[in-house]
């Protein structure tokens, strides 16, 4: 509740992406409070459309900077969560990369300050780059980056750049929440119906390629690891973030990860291509899949380089939330394949 005691109202820009549309469905669903969304399109969101407390409009926070501002004004919480968040772009289209994920929200973030607005906003994990800690921590975790010439890093420069700007705003009054999503994974992630080679995510990719019994590549052998964290956790832990019970959540950073699904590559193609074995329909494809080893310069080109481990410190979350993750990779794995697969609807699963 806001100050007022009336239900809150949220802006979510990138409301049809994998977290917005998510988010969305959930508020809907778990909370009274009312949400304002944008997208360039809404097929994530067709379930929702018609709900008295969704108001959505197809936009481009680019170009539509005046229905921005009016709704930055009108609501209580802006999440602004447009952004190429793709590596092979970062390498191929680096400029975009930096005018739609660090100038376009740029913008949004000097309105909240300019109307004394909360923000939520998605820093990254890839913000730690080639941090070399075990365990990354919102604290006291560095942040190493390669080369200027590897253009990989734009994405998370820009991240890291913006989440210092938000931080400094902070010091001037902005009242701002940080978090950090670790390879986020589940329904809704990407279209894997279609057999696009590098342009999807790491975890999408693989299904996608086992589908279209296309080889699962592993970029320089599949040594390096991720921490995959099921959507359902994820979106628990932002409503706490937006709910900011006694201000818990006021001027800080949150890893939203699961470091117990800590797991190379490899494995979670060896994982996959078993899980697969499940359905009936897809047991040949598992059976015939192959797996590969790629270079980076042939995967994603010259421009590349790469980060071997990402397990998040969650211990902020925990104390300051009450948040942990409860899902297992297995678990998260099964429910997206239900939903690509098996096509069973998914709703987010998890108790308010």
């Amino acid at each position: 509740m806001n100050q007022e005691n009336k239900p809150l109202r949220v802006l979510i820009l990138g409301a049809n992406g994998f977290i917005g549309s998510s988010l969305t469905s959930a508020i809907l669903r778990r909370t009274d409070w009312e949400v304002y969304g944008m997208d360039v399109g809404d097929h994530k969101l067709s379930h929702v459309l018609g709900d008295k407390r969704f108001h959505f409009v197809e936009g481009d926070i680019t170009i539509n900077r005046e229905w921005i501002e009016y709704h930055v004004k009108k609501c209580d919480v802006i999440i602004p969560l447009v952004a190429i968040a793709n590596p092979a772009q970062y390498v191929k289209q680096p400029l975009r990369v930096f005018e739609l994920d660090f100038e376009a929200n740029l913008e949004i973030v000097r309105k909240c300050m300019k109307y004394g607005k909360r923000l939520v906003f998605p820093s990254t994990s890839e913000v730690y780059g080639m941090c070399p800690d075990e365990v990354l921590d919102e604290e006291s975790s560095t942040m190493v980056y390669g080369p200027i010439d590897k253009q990989r890093w734009i994405y998370a420069s820009s991240k890291q750049l913006l989440d210092r700007v938000i931080y400094a705003y902070g010091l001037e009054g902005l009242d701002y929440t940080l978090f950090r999503p670790f390879n986020w994974i589940g329904p809704k992630l990407d279209n894997v119906m279609e057999p696009k080679e590098g342009s999807s995510r790491l975890f999408t990719q693989f299904i996608s390629n086992i589908i279209f019994r296309k080889p699962i590549q592993l970029v320089d052998g599949g040594l390096q690891s991720r921490s995959f964290t099921f959507i359902d956790d994820g979106i628990d832990c932002l409503l706490k973030i937006i709910e900011n019970k006694d201000g818990a959540a006021s001027r800080r950073i949150f890893n939203v990860g699961n470091p117990h699904n800590n797991v190379t590559v490899a494995d979670l193609a060896k994982i996959m291509i078993e899980a697969f074995r499940q359905y009936p329909d897809y047991r040949e494809h598992a059976d015939q899949a192959q797996v590969v080893s790629v270079s980076s310069q042939d995967y994603f080109g010259k421009y590349y380089q790469d980060i071997h481990t990402r397990v998040p410190s969650i211990e902020a979350a925990k104390e300051a939330l009450g948040w942990w993750p409860k899902v297992d990779l297995e678990t998260a794995i099964r429910h997206t394949l239900d939903y690509h697969l098996a096509h069973e609807d998914y709703e987010l699963t998890s108790a308010a």
